[in-house]
């Protein structure tokens, strides 16, 4: 296997202003706490079992390829709103993975909150699976100059404490 299959999900949001919207969008990615990293943006799948990890727990080696399901908006229209929002939505069956919905559009967060958890209903109930929780995070932003928004679920493999034990012993490396 190339990659692990992910163990953990952590939800993030950025939002930033930028000399571009490209500079924007890594100032976005920064205040979101992943933006040394190279994303590899996924399909919106949550293996099952996933546990979520908080942001300041997560360590991602800088310069990693990480999956992740994201929406993404940038503007250089000043005063305009901007939002980005993502949704998990986990079946009734711990067997079953769960899903990922991402929305970005003009506007604020509690609007696109309420699109990306009806899509992400939508979306088990296309697989007849019953919904037992669902979890959103948003952000959004009123444009200065050029600004941008981004809100993600990142998936990783963090190993548990015994695989980080066995990993020390074996190579005498924390990393």
């Amino acid at each position: 296997m190339i990659i692990s299959n992910p163990t953990t999900h952590t939800f993030v949001t950025g939002a930033s202003e930028g000399y571009t919207p490209l500079n924007a969008f890594d100032g976005a990615l920064l205040d979101a706490g992943i933006g040394n990293t190279n994303l590899i943006k996924m399909s919106s799948i949550v293996p099952p079992g996933s546990r979520q990890l908080p942001v300041s727990e997560l360590q991602l080696p800088p310069g990693s390829l990480v999956p992740a399901a994201y929406a993404s908006m940038s503007s250089d229209i000043p005063g305009s709103m901007i939002c980005a929002a993502v949704a998990a939505a986990w079946p009734e069956d711990p067997a079953l993975p769960g899903l990922i919905m991402e929305y970005h559009a003009h506007g604020h967060r509690a609007d696109a909150e309420t699109v990306v958890r009806s899509m992400v209903e939508a979306g088990l109930a296309a697989r007849e699976w019953q919904t037992a929780h669902v979890q959103t995070a948003s952000i959004d932003l009123q444009v200065s100059k050029i600004g941008a928004v981004f809100a993600g679920v990142v998936l990783w493999h963090a190993p548990l404490a015994n695989e980080q034990e066995d990993f020390i012993s074996a190579t005498g490396s924390e990393e």
